[in-house]
């Protein structure tokens, strides 16, 4: 089945226990670029996080054998809480591997849903690869936050619902991490919107995706403390995401930290809610590149909203 056909399937699962999140219209970010500027807000989704999505379709599609088994995953924190969230809807026991930095708040919102919590390793793919040896010893199925088809096929209904409430669009603006989001969206709009642009925002101090489609390839990328925590991290060796991403993502932008963080302050004070760092990444990235969009219909996807106390305080200073 095309990727966009599964994507299709995922959005029927979705509409049945997530949110249709709202895409707003920025009166203020319209204002000050020229752009017609449209927020995807997935801070308002169930879990407060776009990652509920890609979770809810991979625990959907398991056997009933498979179900009984239980499931292992690893996650900075979003990714981890959407699988808790999911597998306690559908009964399945879940266990979450997060990296030692994972924040204190999205691990006890983990640990609420019912999921157990282990920490391991201080980067991402050291985290996934425990995660996914002790699947296999244990015979529990691993999720993986973004190397899966039915995740991605899950993040992509976002692509659906931007085209659904929004109509043609010039251009849609996503954080990347391991890169399912932007992997799924581009594959559903590059089919039903061909011309839109898909642009790929990243923070400089943790720009693994960004580095990898560079070189075409999987390569090491030194990772460096960031606002944006959910995009944290390295690429995992032979990650189906990195060709998709090569595909489908027209450019790539690296945002510094004092750009996210005046991104998220802008939004926090114009729009009046919570936005986390990977959230302020696409907004910076928009900002920076503004003048390319004058007089053109863009979509920001404001990705999540789950930032620790700690990070926000940092963010208000």
């Amino acid at each position: 089945m095309k990727l966009h056909d599964s994507i299709l399937n995922a959005e029927k699962v979705v509409r049945e226990y997530l949110r249709l999140t709202p895409a707003e219209h920025s009166p203020f970010l319209s204002n000050k670029t020229g752009a017609e500027v449209f927020l995807k807000l997935e801070n308002f989704q169930v879990t407060g996080s776009f990652k509920a999505r890609g979770a809810i379709n991979k625990l959907s599609s398991l056997t009933d054998q498979e179900k009984v088994l239980g499931v292992i995953t690893a996650s900075s924190g979003n990714h981890g809480l959407g699988v808790a969230s999911g597998a306690k809807k559908l009964g399945i026991q879940a266990t979450v591997y997060v990296p030692e930095y994972a924040d204190p708040s999205k691990v006890q919102a983990i640990e609420l849903e019912g999921a157990e919590v282990k920490f391991v390793g201080d980067d991402c793919v050291i985290t996934e690869s425990a995660a996914r040896k002790d699947a296999k010893q244990s015979g529990e199925i691993y999720i993986s936050p973004y190397n899966d088809l039915d995740v991605i096929a899950g993040q992509g209904t976002i692509g659906v619902e931007l085209l659904q409430q929004l109509g043609r669009l010039d251009a849609v603006f996503v954080s990347v991490g391991g890169g399912g989001l932007i992997s799924g969206i581009g594959a559903y709009l590059k089919e039903a919107s061909p011309s839109t642009e898909i642009v790929a925002c990243s923070p400089s101090q943790s720009p693994a995706m960004h580095a990898c489609m560079e070189a075409k390839r999987t390569i090491d990328v030194p990772c460096y403390p960031t606002l944006s925590d959910a995009t944290a991290g390295g690429v995992e060796e032979g990650a189906i995401t990195l060709d998709l991403c090569c595909t489908h993502v027209d450019q790539s932008i690296l945002v510094e930290e004092e750009e996210i963080k005046a991104a998220m302050l802008t939004v926090m004070n114009q729009h009046h809610m919570l936005i986390e760092g990977a959230a302020g990444v696409a907004v910076a990235a928009f900002l920076k590149t503004q003048e390319n969009y004058l007089g053109k219909k863009v979509a920001i996807l404001i990705c999540g909203a789950n930032i620790g106390i700690e990070k926000l305080r940092s963010v208000l200073s």
